[in-house]
Order: C-alpha cells, then sequence, then structure tokens
C-alpha cells in the first residue's frame, strides 16, 4: 500500500512539474485571424499604433538593451518572448498583443478562438486598468500621466461585440 502512496505521490508532483505552460507566440500568429475587413483591421490597427513601434522608440534612444526599458517595450521579455541577442528577438519587438492579451500559445486557435469562454479558459485576457498601468506609471521616464478611459479609446479594437 506505501508503495502504490509513494509511486502516486511522484506521478503528481512530476506532472505538476513537466505540465505544458502557455508561451508566447508573437503578433504574427495572431495576424492569421486577426487582419483584414472582415475580421474588423485588428492587426492593422495595432501594427499603426505606437505600442506597435516602442522598440523602435528605445533603439532610437540607444536603449535597446536596458532591462529597464524592455519590460515595457517588448513583449515576454525573458519570460519566453524577447530576449536580447535571440535568434527570434525581433518576433516579439514592441508592445504585441500577448502583452495584453496574455500568452496565445492555448487559445489561438481557431476553434478556441469561436468560443469566447473557451479562450479565456485558456489564457485569453481582457486588459484592465492594472494591465496597462505596470508600464504606464510614474516610474517611466516619459510618464505624462495616464488615464485609461481615455487611452483605451486610443487603443480600441474590438474584433466581436459580444465581449
Amino acid at each position: 500500500m506505501n508503495k502504490r502512496i509513494i509511486i502516486l505521490v511522484v506521478f503528481l508532483i512530476s506532472s505538476l512539474l513537466y505540465a505544458e505552460k502557455p508561451t508566447y507566440v508573437g503578433a504574427k500568429r495572431c495576424k492569421k485571424c486577426h487582419e483584414g475587413v472582415q475580421n474588423k483591421e485588428v492587426y492593422e490597427k495595432w501594427q499603426h499604433a505606437l505600442h506597435a513601434g516602442a522598440f523602435k522608440t528605445l533603439k532610437a534612444k540607444g536603449q535597446e538593451k536596458n532591462p529597464k526599458c524592455l519590460v515595457c517595450h517588448v513583449t515576454g521579455f525573458n519570460d519566453g518572448g524577447y530576449s536580447i541577442g535571440a535568434r527570434n528577438a525581433a518576433d516579439f519587438e514592441g508592445v504585441q498583443c500577448e502583452a495584453c492579451h496574455g500568452k496565445g500559445s492555448f487559445y489561438l486557435k481557431k476553434h478556441t478562438m469561436k468560443d469566447i469562454e473557451l479562450a479565456v479558459n485558456n489564457g485569453l485576457l481582457f486588459p484592465i486598468d492594472v494591465t496597462c498601468t505596470k508600464c504606464h506609471n510614474k516610474d517611466s521616464p516619459s510618464f505624462k500621466g495616464f488615464n485609461y478611459a481615455e487611452a483605451v479609446k486610443v487603443i480600441t479594437h474590438r474584433y466581436r461585440s459580444s465581449y
């Protein structure tokens, strides 16, 4: 009996340690379903917004390797997204979809995204003021105040009217 319990405990612990975790996929993967008129041009709206060019702002100031800046100017810094010098670093430059909506590997499939409850259960987040104020705050050297209600109007890109 004790042997069975030990085996069960070892199995459960190893399952927890090696459970699959969501990962960043990058805006190009989101683009597949969120571009074009039929999809409310969500990708295009982001592409022309300041968030998309956040990394370029750092480069222009010579700060593209400053970890304090990268946390807010790239997606997933040192968390499975952007890493300085990584081969795929360019895939995560700028404040991309997942910076606000969460790591996408579990919810990016079309059948998951068609069911908003399923997407949320698989990690899709809807940003709230705290999501934004992680970066838009007094710790930022360019902070000039932040009004969430006004900022949301500028970046809104509702895909469906159901949420």
